[in-house]
């Protein structure tokens, strides 16, 4: 499947500024032929001495597009007032109508070209979603409680459906399967600071892997699988961080009919923005030394170093280190 990239719209759509224009459009045809019509004691046709109401709407679609054959015209004084106040300026008016709309029509194409080449130019450090369904949608609400902004993110996504959703939020998407180099590279992958996988399929998700590690070596790539056998798979292929969804899922629901407590814990620490949080900062120089000695008023559940997490309980990380990384637990009431 050929991708291409959706970028969210304007503030209004052309499709709905020509559709009013041409609305408009027949409501001035309309409206010079019932003047015509109520007023045809004022009107003459050579033909049959008589004005009817097609005989008006014709009179009014020669006169408006100011082709003005002269078989049906004016005669009396009221007919000529009203052919000078009324028709002549809409006649006018749907000559401008008609050409704005195709002036709309013929620069559409230049302007979503020059939209087009304008994201590309600024598009770096982005965030690319592959996959716009429910581990897509809640990864993008979790980048944006981190602070990422809706032009930092890119959907890949197949379905129309799921880009509708994301170009509604102001976000960027591609038709194309994320398995396809062709679509990566449309998203940006090159300069792409990190690649979510979550896609719907497990094999999917390995070969979507393997394409984004192969196109940006360097690029943060998580995602996540179906199922704990497949979680090997992603790591072999380049994945940083693997989810096993379906066991993550099984785990809170165990938990939840045993310890409801914990389970409403963890799922509110994996709500952002509201009641805790973990986040991840730099140690600050002042805070090198003995773990127990921090004075953080945030509780550290693990230690960043090298690459590698540290639990709090670790002896690796009873010393933070320049360079190291704390993970705490903080409240966001």
């Amino acid at each position: 499947m050929d991708s291409h990239v959706e970028l969210p719209a304007g503030r209004r759509h052309p499709l709905r500024t020509i559709a009013e224009r041409l609305a408009l459009a027949v409501g001035l045809v309309t409206l010079v032929a019932l003047l015509a019509y109520f007023g045809r004691d004022g009107y003459i046709d050579p033909e049959d001495d008589s004005v009817s109401l097609l005989d008006a709407f014709y009179y009014s679609t020669v006169t408006i597009t100011t082709t003005g054959y002269g078989d049906i015209r004016p005669v009396s004084d009221g007919a000529r007032l009203v052919t000078t106040v009324i028709v002549t300026p809409a006649r006018i008016l749907f000559l401008i109508l008609l050409v704005g709309t195709t002036l709309e029509v013929l620069t559409e194409r230049t302007r979503a070209a020059y939209r087009l080449s304008r994201w590309r130019r600024t598009l770096k450090d982005h965030v690319i979603i592959c996959g716009f369904g429910t581990k897509g949608r809640a990864a993008v609400t979790t980048l944006l409680g981190h602070g990422y902004r809706p032009d930092q993110l890119v959907v890949v996504d197949e379905s129309v459906q799921a880009r509708e959703k994301a170009t509604a939020m102001g976000i960027a998407a591609v038709a194309g399967s994320a398995t396809t180099q062709h679509a990566l590279r449309d998203a940006g992958i090159e300069d792409a600071v990190a690649v979510v996988i979550a896609v719907d399929r497990d094999d999917a998700a390995v070969l979507a892997t393997l394409t984004a590690r192969e196109l940006n070596p360097t690029a943060n790539v998580v995602g996540a699988v179906r199922e704990d056998e497949n979680a090997h798979l992603l790591h072999e292929s380049g994945a940083s961080s693997v989810i096993t969804s379906s066991s993550a899922a099984g785990r809170l629901l165990g938990l939840a009919t045993t310890t409801p407590d914990i389970a409403q814990v963890l799922e509110d620490l994996l709500s952002v923005g509201a009641g805790l949080d973990i986040v991840e900062r730099p140690v600050a120089e002042g805070e090198i030394g003995p773990l127990e000695e921090l004075r953080s008023r945030n509780p550290v559940v693990a230690v960043a170093r090298g690459g590698e997490l540290l639990r709090f309980d670790d002896p690796r990380a009873a010393r933070l280190e320049p360079g190291d990384a704390l993970v705490e637990v903080v409240s966001r009431r």
